[in-house]
């Protein structure tokens, strides 16, 4: 199903700063042992919420970026997950088996996390502040986005 909605937007791009919109309090299960977590417990934090699969091209050229940024920021307050959609597991043990990543990965196959955030494009990221709203929204992947995307999570690092 995601697959099908995000092949037409694999290279959209978009950033949107907004106020006040609370992000979705979704269940998830953690990637490696299915433990449950919830967006939520990481308020406090500046989260990167990364909606990924393991067929999406500028999904592989975002993972080292993210794991550069994680580990970057990580000491100042900034969470990463990455949550897959792949309805087969197998698709993305293989993509993680390449992958370099400390941060948090997540799964979803039902997709109810996905329709809470309104995912329409892969990968699709959602920059939270600390105080649990979306402030920034990248729908795609691009090199030249990174900067944009550092300056972003340093902004909200800098607030209390």
């Amino acid at each position: 199903m995601i697959r099908h909605l995000a092949s037409g937007f694999v290279a959209v791009f978009f950033a949107a700063s907004a106020s006040a919109n609370p992000a979705p309090d979704c269940r998830l299960s953690r990637y490696q042992d299915g433990t449950p977590l919830n967006i939520a417990g990481f308020k406090g934090k500046v989260t990167y919420v990364d909606f990924w699969a393991s067929w999406c091209g500028p999904c592989l050229q975002s993972f080292p970026f993210m794991a550069e940024t994680y580990k970057e920021f990580k000491p100042k307050g900034f969470e990463l997950i990455a949550v897959n959609l792949d309805e087969e597991r197998e698709g993305a043990d293989a993509f993680l088996a390449k992958q370099h990543a400390d941060f948090t990965i997540a799964s979803d196959p039902a997709g109810d996390c996905p329709r809470q955030y309104d995912v329409q494009a892969m990968p699709s990221s959602f920059l939270i502040d600390r105080k649990g709203n979306i402030r920034h929204v990248h729908l795609g992947f691009r090199e030249k986005d990174k900067a944009e995307i550092r300056a972003q999570i340093e902004a909200l690092l800098s607030e209390p």
